[in-house]
């Protein structure tokens, strides 16, 4: 990896974004980022879901590029963000969980595209949920940065916010019979049959997390904390339009706690939801048979409480798309969407049951594969499609290439190619990561022309190797090798994906490359 001591970069940034101010009338182009939590790829209606309608989303895919096989670095926020920010590997961030407020030494010690961009002149505004190292968020310059309690309003203090935020718009009041309190916003919520409280509460000794929450909450809409992100970045908006900017709008949601308000709870019917293909998989022959305390949690492999859950995050996801569409507006009404790139994407997906999970942090489709749908008018043509594997790591190039900056240091590469058809040597193929807790689950997904390998880290692993074919098994239920004594039939295949995996390890320099050059993945 190349070492570029700062100060020569910003001095050669700085000389480029002259040369392409001359070039476009003293306009240089804004970036505004919307990333939401937990959006898996498959919940848009332009990825072919046929319950919720995206139209605003929807939109900036048809006016621009839409990424068909996106993944995310990691399947867990602060890693997945972090990456996204710098460009770099997890590895090499070093953010390979989300005890993010806890900064270590080298962990995330690469400058963001923000900073770099604020050293070009441009103005750094977000909104949101950040959930990543808190030194890095000095660099923007919101109006208001702490909370009532003197907590940022970007970092754990973003809980804060929103109930700071409710005490100023919504009465408080105590919870009616057959109602809780979430304990995310302190606000009471009736419960549906999935939630952990009306079920008996949380094991002995454990507090109910996130995830547990199931219901409606009793939040006007105009105020819930969708909302609220949303109207903070229209202001900014407004407050910015005569700057050059770099704006991130971050929804927490359609993440847990799964309450939506108002007309967006059961705005789809849980009993009109589909089962989930997968959710009665036995997982016999799959590393993760115990992800996400899923034999603890085998209310989540109900056919019938599980609908509830996909209710409630489609209404989630249906009012992301509203607020999206008033961000968009508000562009459109400032005439600032010709002169801005837009990027939409998410940090990880959600199992919604499949395979009888919850949440992510797992290689499977609905953990790993995310939304991404770039515009920038005049520059990408309209109704775009891109087929080829890609993942976010390759934003942080990308941004700095469509904005004229030059190339920074980065394990990624810019997307323009594929936007633009053009040849290039890019792989025909990708590796996520999961580097948390070392070799006892897999380590590494690589995916290449539907084929799909998860595999650990060291030679030494017990855990399950994985091979599908998504063309045959879209839903990953047959594992090709692993436990299947018809796995040598497929040694060419893992061979050949674990030669991929070397590459890209090689490339980027992973202190891991000996432990997979030695695992055998196809044994006697």
């Amino acid at each position: 990896m190349k070492n570029f001591k700062p100060c020569f970069l910003i001095l050669l940034m700085m000389l480029c974004n002259c040369v392409f101010a001359q070039k476009n009338g003293n306009k240089k182009p804004n970036v505004l980022f919307i990333i939401v939590d937990q959006l898996r790829y498959d919940a848009l209606s332009i990825a072919g879901n046929t319950i919720v309608k995206t139209p605003n989303i929807d939109r900036i895919g048809r006016q621009g590029a839409y990424f068909k096989n996106n993944y995310t670095p990691m399947a867990v926020c602060a890693p997945a963000r972090a990456s996204i920010l710098t460009g770099r590997t997890v590895e090499h961030t070093g953010m390979n969980n989300n005890d993010a407020y806890k900064p270590a030494p080298g962990v995330m010690s690469q400058q963001t595209y923000d900073e770099f961009l604020t050293s070009a002149g441009y103005r750094a505004e977000y909104y949101g949920k950040w959930h990543s190292t808190p030194a890095h968020f000095e660099v923007y310059q919101n109006p208001e940065k702490l909370t009532s309690k003197g907590t940022p309003i970007m970092g754990p203090g973003m809980q804060q916010h929103f109930r700071d935020y409710l005490h100023k718009n919504v009465p408080e009041r105590a919870p009616k019979k057959g109602e809780f309190i979430d304990s995310f916003s302190g606000r009471p919520y009736t419960p549906n049959p999935l939630d952990k409280q009306l079920n008996g509460g949380a094991e002995e000794g454990l507090k109910n997390t996130q995830p547990d929450f199931h219901g409606e909450l009793d939040i006007p809409s105009e105020y819930s904390l969708t909302a609220q992100q949303a109207k903070e970045t229209i202001d900014a908006l407004g407050r910015m339009k005569d700057k050059t900017f770099s704006l991130t709008c971050s929804f927490h949601f359609p993440h847990a706690p799964m309450l939506p308000t108002g007309n967006y709870y059961q705005m789809y019917p849980p009993d009109k939801m589909p089962d989930p293909v997968s959710i009665h998989d036995d997982m016999k022959n799959s590393p993760y048979i115990n992800a996400n305390g899923r034999l603890k949690n085998m209310e989540y492999a109900d056919v019938e409480k599980i609908k509830y859950m996909i209710s409630d995050y489609y209404g989630l996801v249906k009012e992301v798309d509203d607020w999206v569409g008033k961000i968009l507006d508000k562009l459109d009404e400032l005439k600032l969407a010709d002169n801005t790139l837009i990027i939409f994407t998410a940090d990880h997906g959600e199992m919604l049951g499949s395979h009888g999970l919850r949440e992510k942090n797992v290689f499977y489709e609905e953990s790993a594969h995310v939304p991404l749908l770039i515009r920038y008018p005049g520059h990408i043509k309209p109704n775009t499609e891109v087929d080829h594997y890609t993942t976010n790591v390759d934003l942080y190039a990308t941004i700095f290439d469509y904005l004229g900056q030059p190339a920074l240091p980065s394990d990624g590469q810019s997307l323009r190619d594929l936007i633009e058809k053009k040849k290039s040597a890019r792989p025909d193929y990708i590796v996520t990561e999961w580097d948390f807790r070392g070799d006892v689950e897999p380590n590494y997904m690589v995916i290449k022309d539907g084929w799909k390998m998860f595999i650990p880290q060291t030679s030494t692993s017990q855990v399950i190797d994985v091979l599908y074919n998504l063309k045959d098994d879209p839903h990953e239920m047959n594992n090709l090798i692993g436990n299947n004594s018809n796995r040598k039939k497929y040694t060419d295949k893992v061979n050949e994906l674990k030669t991929d995996l070397l590459q890209w390890l090689s490339k980027n320099n992973s202190k891991h490359i000996d432990g997979v050059r030695e695992r055998m993945v196809i044994k006697n």
